[in-house]
């Protein structure tokens, strides 16, 4: 966008891209989610007069990054604020966050990722709820944080693709919330409206995305709609056992209208991009057996693992988890104690969630819960720990500095002096936090005392070869990870990139990485020439591949993609894998023997990587002499 001539064209060029998939010409406003970069580089070409010469893009670009996340920070703190109604607890939540950033955030070192912009304004959006939930909120002051909530729902839809399972989440935290009886259905229903709203707005903004159309959550809101209004017209038993069968059956029921709807629309728009996520996730519970190509590439990358010991060692260490702990299980006794009490109640309100421990308070009982299903989505996939780790930092904070929980300790002693509370929730905060910075203080300074800077020189080489060596239309196939690299650092077209929600280039991505499997050159060499690509990077540290697990290495996936038996696998444990004599091709390439050098010529080797180009006009004549 900055390097385009004007902003139409920058436009222009995003909508019609055939650099990026050499093979075919895309949308990228459609399929990625890069319209804050779009922003940014509008707004850096608007004042780029006042700012050009004062700073450079990318400096302008990892500013606003870091200036979002700051706004993130403040997000933290509000919340905390409000649920605790003391400031103080809002500086705890701030310091347990930036004391555990090893577990709350990776954007000092991965700047540009979608979460990296997403995060900040799901967080905000969430303290808005906090807000909105109050019961003593005034009609005008819910209306402004209903288009504040709008804003950052849309926000973060728009910046993140994942973005969609998160609001699955808050959205069943949402209905949970009220089927059981614990917010008034009003407040929800609206919040569940925006979730909806956000994302069809999107989906218009990405050019009818059908990804988005096809998100579960989109499926679910109706279902809960229904469901809730089911729920609404039948009558409220106060038989607790009669009570739970309903409330069971009701989730039932949404969770049936959700599949059903679901299916109906990927039905109608002959959707099956996603269906890689659903692979992924039968294959990691073992529900299904793990020979997709895509499914092992999830289930084999660390950042969808399940959340390690460590985790829990690190945070522990930082007093985060510990008093965590103590606090949702403190919080799930007294949703627990408040169901309990609501479904005794003899007479019903109007709203129907009042008369219980929890009445003052529906937001504690929504953050309760969500923080649940934040966790269980942690646990489950690692990288979505960044989602979690600072709702816990919330949580913890306000554990600590929450005038209702001191006031419940100190009637135990029967003392109920208002001044003895406050002066306990203020000091055991101060406690905690001196505690926290003694402790976590002395590692902060020597990492900022670090002088860091980027070093690989392999890469660097190649990178500079390339844009010296090769035409500026030439076509580069690699791993995933590299070829993003060559497309920023270079400009060269690709076959294959990391973002990975399309079905075709999953497909091509499989085939393009049979260079790490077990076949002959000229079946590479048709491969590739197939769809144009002109020259090939082979990384030894992916076909000698040591540090993963065994059958979890790129040559292991494409060998049992194959249906062929991985080096090191017992055949007895395999019996549905083959053993075949064909070498692996990125191994045997090395030789140069004349089988090889017929279809494929090295033109650039360091330590780390091997560039082949493909003799694509001798085979060419080739096959022209034998046609003749």
């Amino acid at each position: 966008m900055i390097l385009s001539p004007s902003i139409s064209q920058g436009l222009h060029d995003l909508i019609n891209d055939n650099n990026t998939e050499s093979w075919r010409t895309i949308n990228i406003l459609k399929r990625f989610n890069v319209y804050q970069e779009v922003y940014l580089a509008t707004l850096y070409k608007v004042i780029s007069l006042c700012l050009q010469s004062v700073i450079e893009p990318v400096y302008f670009y990892i500013n606003s990054v870091f200036a979002l996340h700051g706004v993130y920070i403040i997000s933290l703190y509000v919340m905390a604020w409000l649920l605790s109604g003391s400031w103080f607890t809002g500086v705890l939540a701030s310091a347990f966050y930036i004391f555990n950033k090893d577990d709350t955030t990776r954007v000092e070192y991965t700047i540009p990722l979608r979460e990296s912009f997403a995060l900040p304004f799901i967080f905000l959006q969430i303290t808005l709820i906090t807000y909105y939930l109050r019961p003593t909120i005034s009609r005008n002051s819910q209306i402004v944080t209903l288009l504040g909530i709008s804003l950052c729902s849309f926000l973060f839809v728009l910046t993140w693709q994942f973005a969609q399972f998160v609001f699955l989440l808050q959205a069943m935290a949402l209905y949970g919330t009220v089927t059981l009886g614990l917010a008034p259905l009003s407040k929800i229903w609206y919040i569940l409206g925006i979730q909806g709203v956000s994302i069809i707005l999107v989906c218009i903004l990405q050019f009818c995305n059908e990804m988005l159309l096809g998100a579960l959550v989109l499926s679910f809101i109706p279902a809960a709609f229904i469901v809730l209004h089911l729920q609404k017209r039948s009558h409220t038993s106060t038989n607790i056992g009669v009570n739970i069968i309903k409330v069971l059956g009701y989730g039932v029921l949404v969770m049936l209208l959700t599949f059903c709807f679901n299916v109906i629309v990927k039905y109608l728009i002959n959707l099956d991009d996603d269906q890689h996520i659903f692979k992924f996730l039968l294959a990691k519970f073992q529900l299904s057996s793990a020979r997709d190509f895509d499914a092992l590439v999830y289930k084999c990358n660390g950042a969808f693992q399940f959340l390690t010991y460590d985790f829990f060692q690190r945070t522990s260490s930082r007093l985060l988890f510990p008093i965590y702990l103590v606090t949702i299980v403190t919080l799930l006794i007294c949703v627990l104690i408040s169901v309990i009490q609501k479904w005794s109640l003899k007479e019903k309100t109007d709203d129907d969630y009042n008369g219980h421990l929890l009445q003052d308070h529906p937001e504690l009982a929504y953050h309760a819960i969500q923080s649940v299903f934040f966790g269980v989505m942690a646990l489950t996939v690692l990288r979505m720990k960044y989602l979690w780790t600072p709702q816990m930092c919330v949580l913890a904070a306000f554990g600590v500095g929450s005038p209702h929980v001191w006031r419940f300790i100190f009637r135990m002693f029967g003392i109920t002096s208002e001044r003895y509370v406050k002066f306990i929730q203020h000091v055991a905060t101060l406690c905690v936090i001196v505690v926290l910075t003694y402790m976590c203080l002395p590692e902060v300074q020597y990492q900022l005392s670090l002088l860091r800077e980027f070093y690989d020189p392999d890469t660097v080489e190649l990178m500079n070869w390339i844009k010296k060596e090769t035409p500026v239309t030439a076509v580069f196939s690699g791993s995933m990870q590299l070829l993003a690299g060559v497309k920023l650092c270079t400009g060269r077209k690709l076959t294959n990139h990391p973002h990975y929600e399309d079905k075709a280039l999953r497909e091509k991505t499989r085939q393009l990485y049979q260079y790490y499997g077990r076949r002959t050159p000229k079946e590479v060499f048709d491969i590739h020439h197939s769809i144009g690509t002109d020259y090939i990077i082979l990384e030894d540290s992916i076909c000698y591949a040591r540090a993963s697990a065994q059958g979890c290495r790129m040559p292991d996936i494409i060998d049992i993609t194959n249906g062929h038996l991985y080096s090191g696998a017992d055949p007895t444990e395999e019996p549905d894998l083959k053993s075949v004599t064909t070498p692996r091709f990125c191994d045997a390439i090395q030789r140069a023997s004349k089988e090889y050098t017929k279809y494929f010529k090295m033109v650039f080797k360091n330590k780390t990587f091997r560039l082949y180009k493909l003799n694509k006009d001798q085979n060419n004549r080739k096959n022209k002499s034998k046609k003749k």
